[in-house]
């Protein structure tokens, strides 16, 4: 077994650098072969040093561990605080972490763990820590792995027109370490009609249709980013009129002509026009139509306007009423002196 004496020394050495002394690593490699002690005896080796992760997934922090031959190890732990002069604390014994950190690695070199259900309250340095059955033989591994953890957002404009061409993007707050496939969903539903490039979703000649609320994922993992409203902008369609009480009407009484429209923003302009005419007869979501001819409105927003199909208004003088009724009246009386002649 190798004497213990050059062990204090790199111990010495190791404490010195992380007390962040003048003392670069070609020093400290010279130093030690003075000492007899090989610099790769010693060390642990993580595969990804920065990590970013997506709230609420699992990561993995892989790592590997070297010491000379002839020790024995006797602990191995992760820990996430280093306190100067004392052994840093093990992590998995936090309360926040006991049920979601599990140790993948081993007592011989592979020193790997996975952490469960991460939150933003984890984003911290982690280290690893091993002893031997050495006093002097003990180590930990710094810098350590940086773990970052990110949400999702949708990045989209507020309105679009239709017919244009729209872009939204899924964004984290770092790139993300494994490899994303991203999903998305439009009013909770997923899109399966589209395909997305990298993190985004392009939208060609965007439709009414395509308006709701769209949120992102990754496949594979719960987390869905909140969502955001698209709102896509329309001219008037399906403009029809809708009459009150009645298409026919006594001379002197009138009829409420109503003009509705499916549009975005909603319409606010109005225009009546009558067919044998060529100017505007009246204006506003409603009109009051006193003669018999045919009619039809125009509704306008700020992206255009459509017209209506035109209805027909009768209108019927009062005499003629008059003498339909007389007529009514009287052709019941001989139907009923028949019958009960019969």
């Amino acid at each position: 077994m190798a004497s213990p004496l050059p062990l204090i020394f790199l111990l010495m050495i190791y404490d010195i650098k992380n007390q962040h002394m003048n003392l670069n690593s070609g020093d400290i490699q010279q130093l030690l072969g003075v000492l007899g002690v090989s610099s790769a005896d010693w060390g642990v080796n993580y595969s990804q040093p920065l990590i970013c992760a997506l709230k609420d997934s699992s990561v993995i922090m892989s790592c590997t561990y070297t010491y000379p031959p002839g020790y024995q190890i006797m602990t191995v732990f992760w820990s996430k605080l280093l306190i100067h002069g004392e052994e840093p604390p093990d992590v998995s014994e936090d309360p926040e972490y006991s049920q979601r950190l599990q140790y993948l690695g081993d007592k011989q070199q592979n020193c790997t763990i996975r952490l469960n259900h991460e939150t933003q309250k984890d984003e911290h340095m982690y280290y690893f820590r091993f002893t031997t059955n050495v006093t002097e033989g003990r180590w930990l591994g710094i810098p350590g792995v940086s773990l970052t953890v990110t949400d999702l957002q949708v990045e989209s404009p507020e309105r679009v027109t239709e017919g244009d061409s729209v872009r939204l993007t899924c964004n984290s707050s770092c790139t993300l370490t494994d490899r994303a496939t991203f999903i998305w969903y439009r009013n909770s539903q997923p899109l399966t009609e589209r395909r997305d490039r990298n993190n985004e979703l392009l939208l060609q000649s965007v439709r009414r249709e395509d308006a709701g609320r769209y949120s992102c994922a990754l496949h594979g993992h719960t987390y869905i980013s909140p969502a955001v409203y698209l709102n896509v902008m329309y001219a008037p369609k399906s403009v029809s009129v809708s009459i009150r009480p009645s298409a026919e009407i006594v001379e002197g009484d009138s009829v409420t002509l109503i003009c509705s429209s499916d549009s975005n923003p909603p319409a606010l302009n109005f225009s009546w026009f009558k067919e044998d005419e060529s100017s505007s007869v009246g204006s506003g979501q409603s009109f009051s139509a006193l003669q018999s001819g045919r009619f039809y409105c125009e509704a306008h927003n700020q992206h255009g306007s459509q017209r209506s199909d035109a209805v027909t208004v009768t209108v019927k003088g009062r005499l003629v009423i008059l003498y339909m009724s007389i007529g009514v009246v009287c052709g019941a009386a001989v139907i009923i002196t028949m019958l009960l002649i019969l």
